[in-house]
C-alpha cells in the first residue's frame, strides 16, 4: 500500500489523517549550495511537503547520452535534503512541465520535429518519453516513500486539459509510472474548469485543481468533478510572473493570505505556487506566445513567499500565520534575512568584440540560404549569419518568415537595425556602401515557448534573405557556445564608447561572499557572468534591473565580472549592491 492515500474527503499518511501543506521549490532555480537554506526555511514556515517540477530537456539534453544528475540537477541529493529537513515531496515529472521555462521542459531535440505530435499518444513522443523514464527512475526509486524516502505522490502530466484530450496518452503516462515501479499516489492538476478537468484527468487518479481566488468557487467545481476524495489546490497562484518591458507582477500578502485561509477552512490541502521561485540562470527562461511572443524576465521571484535571494517576505509572515491556525508550524525563530555584500564597484576596463570572435569559436557551416539555429545545433544563446550584399545603395532586407527571436543587423560592422519576433518584424532598410558590403545579422535566442502550441517554435533565421527583392545567397552560419569564455582575448578598454556587440571584463575584491545584485546602469541588453557563472539576461526594457548574485558565486579575495553587451555603450562600471530592483510593481 502507497504511503499516501485517499478517503472520502480526505488523505491517510501511513494511515493517520494528514493535509497536504506544501510549497513549490524548483531545485533548478537554486544554487545548489543554497538548497539546505531554503528546505529549512520552508518547514520553518509550517510547510509539511515541497513541490518541484523535473525539467526533462536539462536531464536528458542529448537522446543519446547518459542521464544529467550533478550540479544544479542534482535531484537526488536535494530529495535527501528535504527528508534531512522532515518534509515530504510531490514530484511533477511532466514530460511538459510549463513552469515558464524554457520550452515547458521539453527537449529541443524531440520538439525540432515537425512530424511528432507532442503531448499525444503519438508512438513517437511516448517511446521518447519512455526512454527518459527508464533513465530517470532507476534514480528516484530509492527515495519514493515505499523505499523509505520522502516522494509521498506523482503527477501525471501537467495541466493537460489546457491542452489536449488524449485520454490513451494520459494512461499511457500513468501505467508507464506503475509498469516502473512508483507505488506512491498519482494525481492530475488541471484549472478549476469542467472541460479541463474532464479533458485531463484519469479514472483512479487523483484530480487536483489549480487557481489563485475564487476558492469556494474552485473548490466546489473540484467536487462537482469529483464527489468524493481530497479537495487538493495543486497549484495556489500566490503572485506570477513577468516579461520583458512589461510590469513586475505582485499580491497583496493580506489578500493571498485570506484565500489560504479559506482554502484551509474547507479542509483542503495547497501548494503554494511559489513558496521559492528562484531564477532563471543562464539560458533557461522561457516565454509565452498568444498574440505577441512574450519572453520572461532572468528572476523568478514571483513575489513568492521567500524572495529571490531566499529571505521571508511579506507573504511568508502571513502565510506562518495562517498555517499556524490550522496545522501548528515549529516552535522556533521565523529566519532573519541573510547577510547581504556591501555596496561594491566594478570597472570593467578588458573589451573584445564579439563579431571577429566567431569563427574562434565555432566552424561556419557553408549554406545557400541562411538555416535555423537547431540545424546548427545551437538550442539557446546566439547564432551569427554572415554573406555579402551584391549591390550598393539604398534598399530594403526582407527576412522571409521573420526571426526568432531578435536580430542586429551590420553593414561592413556597423549597426543599421534591429528587428524582434514580438513586433512581427520582416523587413528593414539599410544603405550598403558598396558592392561587396559584408551583412552580418546576429540573431538573439530569447527563450523557448513554454506553453501552448508554439513549443519547439524554431529560431534563428526562419527563410531566405533579400535585398531589393534579389535572394542573398551563400551564408556563413555560425553557431555561437557562450559556455567557456577562457578563449575571449580581452584587451583595455582606450576610453572611447564601443558601439558593437563586446565582451566586457572587470574584477573586483570580496572579503566575505554573501548575496547582492548586480546593477548595470549605463548597460543595455546582453549576458552576464560572475566567476564564470551565467548570472543570465540583463535588458534596460525592464521590468527587472538588477540580477540576483547567490553567494555561492563569489569567493574570498579576487572575483571577476565579465558582461556581453550587445548594444554598444559608453559605460565601464557595474555595481554590486545590497537591494534588488524588480521594477515598477502591479498587484493583481
Amino acid at each position: 500500500m502507497p504511503a499516501l492515500t485517499t478517503t472520502s474527503d480526505g488523505f491517510l499518511l501511513h494511515g493517520e489523517p494528514f493535509r497536504i501543506v506544501s510549497g513549490a521549490l524548483h531545485y533548478f532555480r537554486v544554487h545548489p549550495g543554497l538548497w539546505s537554506d531554503r528546505l529549512r526555511k520552508a518547514r520553518l514556515m509550517g510547510l509539511n511537503t515541497v513541490e518541484t517540477y523535473i525539467p526533462w530537456n536539462h536531464h536528458q539534453p542529448d537522446p543519446e547520452g547518459p542521464l544529467v544528475l550533478d550540479g544544479f540537477l542534482d535531484l537526488p541529493r536535494f530529495l535527501e535534503l528535504a527528508q534531512d529537513e522532515g518534509l515530504h515531496v510531490l514530484l511533477r515529472p511532466g514530460p511538459f512541465i510549463c513552469a515558464e521555462w524554457d520550452g515547458g521542459g521539453l527537449p529541443d531535440w524531440l520538439t525540432s520535429d515537425p512530424d511528432i505530435r507532442l503531448r499525444s499518444s503519438d508512438p513517437r513522443f511516448t517511446g521518447a518519453v519512455d526512454r527518459y523514464l527508464d533513465l530517470l527512475l532507476p534514480a528516484l526509486r530509492p527515495h519514493l516513500a515505499a523505499a523509505g524516502g520522502p516522494v509521498i505522490a506523482v503527477q501525471v502530466e501537467n495541466e493537460y486539459g489546457a491542452y489536449g484530450d488524449d485520454g490513451a496518452y494520459l494512461k499511457h503516462l500513468a501505467d508507464a509510472f506503475r509498469s516502473r515501479g512508483v507505488e506512491e499516489l498519482l494525481f492530475t492538476c488541471d484549472q478549476a474548469d469542467p472541460e479541463h478537468l474532464a479533458a485531463g484527468s484519469l479514472p483512479g487518479v487523483l484530480a487536483a485543481g489549480t487557481f489563485g481566488s475564487r476558492v469556494e468557487q474552485c473548490l466546489g467545481r473540484l467536487r462537482e468533478y469529483r464527489s468524493e476524495g481530497p479537495l487538493f489546490c495543486a497549484e495556489f497562484w500566490i503572485g506570477w510572473f513577468d516579461h520583458w518591458g512589461g510590469p513586475h507582477h505582485v499580491r497583496d500578502a493580506a489578500d493571498a493570505a485570506a484565500d489560504l485561509d479559506r482554502l484551509l477552512s474547507a479542509g483542503a490541502s495547497v501548494n503554494l505556487y511559489m513558496f521559492h521561485g528562484g531564477t532563471n540562470f543562464g539560458f533557461t527562461n522561457g516565454a509565452n506566445h498568444k498574440h505577441a511572443y512574450e519572453p520572461t524576465v532572468t528572476s523568478y521571484d514571483y513575489d513568492a513567499a521567500l524572495t529571490e535571494c531566499g529571505d521571508p517576505g511579506p507573504k511568508y509572515h502571513a502565510f506562518r500565520e495562517v498555517i499556524a491556525r490550522h496545522v501548528g508550524v515549529p516552535d522556533e525563530p521565523v529566519p532573519a534575512p541573510g547577510p547581504k555584500l556591501p555596496p561594491t564597484g566594478v570597472e570593467l576596463d578588458g573589451r573584445a568584440p564579439l563579431l571577429p570572435l566567431a569563427g574562434a569559436l565555432t566552424a561556419p557551416v557553408r549554406t545557400d540560404d541562411p538555416v535555423t539555429m537547431g540545424e546548427l545545433g545551437q538550442h539557446t544563446g546566439y547564432a551569427l549569419y554572415r554573406t555579402v550584399l551584391p549591390a550598393s545603395g539604398d534598399g530594403l532586407l526582407h527576412f522571409a518568415g521573420g526571426v526568432g527571436d531578435r536580430a542586429q543587423v551590420f553593414v561592413d560592422g556597423a549597426p543599421v537595425g534591429v528587428l524582434e519576433r514580438e513586433r512581427h518584424d520582416e523587413t528593414l532598410p539599410v544603405r550598403v556602401p558598396q558592392p561587396g558590403a559584408r551583412l552580418d545579422v546576429l540573431v538573439e535566442n530569447m527563450g523557448g515557448v513554454n506553453y501552448g502550441p508554439r513549443i519547439g517554435a524554431p529560431k534563428g533565421l526562419l527563410g531566405p534573405v533579400s535585398f531589393n527583392g534579389t535572394a542573398l545567397r551563400g551564408w556563413d552560419c555560425h553557431a555561437l557556445p557562450l559556455d567557456d569564455l577562457e578563449a575571449v582575448p580581452f584587451a583595455p578598454g582606450d576610453g572611447t564608447a564601443v558601439t558593437v556587440p563586446a565582451f566586457h571584463r572587470g574584477t573586483f575584491e570580496v572579503d566575505t561572499p554573501a548575496d547582492a545584485f548586480l546593477a548595470l546602469p549605463g548597460w543595455t541588453k546582453g549576458q552576464a557572468w560572475l566567476n564564470g557563472f551565467h548570472l543570465g539576461r540583463y535588458w534596460n526594457r525592464g521590468p527587472q534591473h538588477t540580477l540576483y548574485v547567490p553567494a555561492p558565486v563569489l569567493r574570498p579575495g579576487t572575483n571577476e565580472l565579465v558582461l556581453l553587451e550587445l548594444q554598444g555603450t559608453a559605460a565601464t562600471r557595474a555595481q554590486l549592491t545590497d537591494t534588488p530592483d524588480l521594477g515598477p510593481e502591479n498587484t493583481w
